[in-house]
């Protein structure tokens, strides 16, 4: 698994829920019954104070999300929109119900003036998101970015609303007063936008992929050639291959009419909101345009500004450059959201105003800013920390200052959560990284078991890059926890690649990469292990995708980690040759890895678990997508036919990020079950889990 958004996917449905609410006091909604299943979309204004007790899975399972879940991940888009009259913001509200198995969602606004929040619209199935890699329609199961467009006038609401499996455009009244469908389309809409008249309602589509996948059906009634469509951990069937041109459509608001755009309407409709689809920002504004571009294909994002004259302006500084994160305008200021500090683990917002001096620093700190967009002379962000759920903040462009004006979990401040150090370290070939150290409530000192999760740690601390290792719950049971944030590529501390096939070569050649990875990482865990916090035999380490890579490789090469748990598996012989299909096949030999016809042991020698199973002797749990375990088999295989102490479950339906509730909730409680076990040698005394313990029992026995 090389990269998260460059892995293996595919298909899947979600299941609906309505959504209600019954709120009062600051939030008002209309007329969603208490009780019902998403009566708490949002959150109840009138509950009662509760007492402070520890954090649980539920906890996060049922966090209200506003905006995509990893707090570092940068859209040219705010999931905040702004009103014309900037008066209020719409977003929509996401929440997991794991007792239907599906999520409740609502479309909300919020007054900036009262801060009352009140739904507009509800229901529908969570959105997630798809994309062309290596020429094949990849649906990783992350969630889409799904943004709401104010009509011109203010008074509607235009957005993305999933019911039966499709993607169609909804109108709600901004006041509450009622939605309609716009489009019962037979494509999902990709896009959505207004006229400049307000009178007609912009959806773009890509109709190809429905009639590709006609196609596919109608071939299967004669048998599927074997070809470059397929990947065959996915499915025995061809993927849905190729560019699909977007279509835009013009609909009657009230949904009583589609047609094709006319080239007015079609010129008018706005940029693709979908995340990953371009690195750049774009933010206009009647004081002139400003914009990023990147210099090479790794290098940084450069600000650059043009006045309401077509007047370029130049700025040299600092800020102006960089990992940029957003830019919006407030007034004739330029607001940039910028990445900075060691390892860029800080953010800041800085302030411009072209053609009078220098920006200036107005916030800087750890925590993650998502989403900024400006209102009401004000700048408002979704704001998180390790140990704080996001909320939305004003802040002000004249002190810095930040408020909060809406938190959609309130409920964490009578939740009791551990503490969190940022530390800094520099690996083998000089990059620098960072990890962030939660220790359990109440921690007074001495040795703990300390569990490593992966590979990304910004906002608040879920349970690393997939939300498998819920790292607080983990906390809340007595261990320490590192969460990681892997180095930079390898390849950029040596050379400056000019594309993504040139980038991996670099980075696969005598495993580089790898070796960069684990070197930052065992430079970490020693780091907490010499602060006399972690104990040295007691060593968990987990991973998704990329992070999982890094836990086979550790496997073989470090002698650090008692128990492992990997969400993904595994980099070896045969998922490189075979089970990817022929596309990957290609790609990984273009990076430096063997063919078929040309087995290279010693190449496989520092990576594969399946050719190294003799001499790995940590337990290892895999809990896997259905259409990735394939790619596991080998090692797997390797393992248990040396009696190697290792389980793995495999959930139905899934893909490379687990969407599914149910299978989130299993993932965890079996991880922590996991860990409990091999680290701290505790047990679940659950009749229901005897069968487990039994088989980790038995794991513990020499093999015969």
């Amino acid at each position: 698994m090389v990269s998260l958004l460059r892995t293996l996917s595919t298909r899947s449905r979600i299941h609906a829920c309505a959504v209600g609410a019954a709120l009062a006091g600051v939030l008002a909604c209309s007329g969603a019954e208490a009780g019902t299943p998403c009566a708490d979309v949002l959150p109840q204004a009138s509950a009662p104070a509760a007492t402070m007790r520890d954090f649980v899975p539920d906890d996060l399972m049922r966090l209200r999300d506003i905006g995509l879940p990893e707090g570092g991940m940068a859209s040219s888009h705010s999931p905040l929109s702004v009103s014309p009259d900037g008066r209020a913001l719409a977003f929509v509200v996401n929440r997991a119900h794991p007792e239907t198995n599906s999520y409740c969602r609502a479309l909300a606004v919020l007054d900036l003036a009262s801060g009352r929040v009140r739904i507009v619209d509800r229901g529908g199935e969570l959105i997630t998101l798809s994309y062309i890699l290596r020429g094949m329609l990849e649906q990783p199961g992350f969630p889409d970015l799904v943004v709401p467009f104010w009509s011109p006038d203010g008074r509607w609401i235009a957005y993305r609303k999933k019911l039966d499996g499709v993607v169609q455009v909804w109108r709600a009244a901004a006041d509450g007063s009622g939605a309609n469908a716009v489009t019962a389309l037979a494509d999902d809409a990709e896009t959505v936008g207004w006229t400049a008249d307000g009178a007609r309602v912009l959806v773009g589509i890509r109709p190809g992929i429905r009639e590709t996948r006609t196609r596919i059906a109608e071939e299967g009634r004669s048998g599927y050639l074997y070809d470059d469509r397929f990947n065959p951990t996915t499915g025995a069937f061809p993927k849905i291959t190729g560019e699909h041109p977007r279509v835009i459509l013009s609909a009657a608001p009230d949904g009583s009419g589609v047609r094709t755009a006319d080239a007015r309407e079609a010129a008018q409709m706005g940029p693709d909101v979908t995340l990953g689809a371009r690195s750049e920002f774009d933010a206009r504004s009647a004081h002139g345009r400003a914009w990023t571009t990147r210099e090479g294909f790794l290098g940084p994002l450069r600000v650059h500004v043009e006045n309401a004259r077509g007047e370029r302006i130049a700025c040299a500084a600092e800020a102006c450059s960089g990992k940029i994160a957003g830019l919006t305008w407030l007034g004739d200021s330029l607001l940039i959201v910028r990445k900075q500090g060691r390892a860029h683990s800080d953010m800041a917002v800085w302030r411009w105003t072209p053609g009078k001096g220098d920006p200036v620093q107005l916030v800087a700190g750890e925590d993650v800013l998502q989403g900024c967009t400006a209102a009401s002379g004000k700048l408002y962000c979704l704001r998180e920390n390790a140990v704080t759920p996001r909320r939305i903040v004003a802040i002000d462009p004249a002190t810095g200052a930040s408020t909060t004006v809406f938190d959609p979990n309130p409920e964490f401040r009578n939740i009791r959560l551990g503490t969190s150090r940022r530390l800094f370290f520099t690996n083998n070939v000089g990059l620098d990284t960072w990890g962030d150290l939660v220790l359990p409530p109440g921690y007074k000192g001495g040795r703990l078991p300390l569990v490593v999760v992966q590979y990304h740690s910004d906002g608040f601390l879920r349970g690393g890059t997939g939300e498998d290792y819920p790292v607080h719950a983990f906390a809340a049971r007595g261990f320490a926890v590192l969460s990681y944030e892997q180095t930079p590529f390898y390849a950029t501390s040596k050379a400056n690649p000019k594309d993504d096939n040139e980038l991996m070569t670099i980075n696969n050649k005598d495993w580089a990469e790898r070796r960069s990875l684990l070197s930052g990482l065992e430079t970490g865990v020693r780091k907490v292990i010499d602060m006399g916090i972690a104990d040295p035999a007691r060593i968990g380490i987990t991973g998704l995708s990329d992070g999982a890579s890094t836990v086979a490789f550790a496997l073989i090469n470090s002698d650090l980690f008692a128990a492992a748990a990997m969400s993904s598996c595994c980099i070896e012989p045969e998922s490189v040759r075979t089970y990817g299909g022929p596309v990957w096949a290609r790609a990984m030999q273009g990076q430096g890895y063997p063919k078929a016809t040309k087995p290279d042991p010693e190449f496989w020698a520092p990576a594969s678990i399946a050719q190294n199973a003799a001499r790995i002797d940590t337990p290892i749990l895999m809990q896997l997508a259905d259409q990735e375990y394939l790619l596991s088999l080998q090692a797997w295989t390797a393992l248990t036919e040396l009696g190697k102490p290792v389980e793995m479950y495999i959930y139905p339906d899934e893909r490379h990020i687990r969407w599914q509730p149910v299978h989130k909730q299993a993932t965890w409680e079996r991880s922590l079950d996991w860990f409990d076990f091999w680290l701290r040698g505790k047990r679940d005394d659950s009749p229901a889990k005897a069968a487990q313990y039994r088989r980790w029992e038995a794991m513990r026995q020499p093999p015969k």
